[in-house]
């Protein structure tokens, strides 16, 4: 249903059912936009049932995968990191961009484990700040009722 991503040469992905719920997620290190380029039309092009891209991120490479989402007629939406990070983090603990990303890593560990999804190894900065984009994103879009929201957020 929705694929998040954090762009850059490495790149933070997350996918999201019609749930709100991580099926998956994950990070590559492309290494150069030439990669990134052929990875983004394989990416967005192979994952089926998808609607929505999310991308965080601007300049060239967010202009990529906009491309690539819409050539494959998905809605998309591109935001900026303080979007979600308003939402989904307490003021105090995104004073930094370490601090942001220390705090991501850890909520979005505690958000897959409350879905029966914990994750085998500890997620990497990209993967982590994917996952809350998704999970923002979905409450943001408005996809999922209140009754189904299962989002975490530091500030509740």
């Amino acid at each position: 249903m929705l694929l998040a991503v954090d762009i850059g040469v490495r790149t933070g992905l997350a996918r999201l059912d019609a749930a709100g719920v991580v099926q998956w997620c994950r990070s590559h290190n492309l290494g150069t936009v030439a990669r990134l380029k052929r990875a983004v039309h394989r990416i967005v092009f192979q994952e089926e049932g998808l609607a929505w891209l999310v991308v965080e991120g601007g300049g060239r490479l967010a202009e990529i995968w906009l491309q690539a989402g819409q050539a494959r007629g998905l809605r998309v939406l591109q935001c900026q990191a303080q979007d979600w990070r308003e939402v989904m983090l307490l003021p105090r603990h995104s004073r930094s961009g370490r601090q942001a990303k220390a705090t991501a890593r850890r909520l979005a560990e505690e958000a897959l484990a409350q879905m029966g999804r914990p994750s085998r190894t500890p997620l990497d900065n990209d993967a982590a700040e994917a996952v809350l984009l998704g999970l923002w994103a979905v409450r943001h879009l408005h996809l999922l009722s209140q009754e189904e929201d299962i989002c975490t957020s530091e500030k509740e």
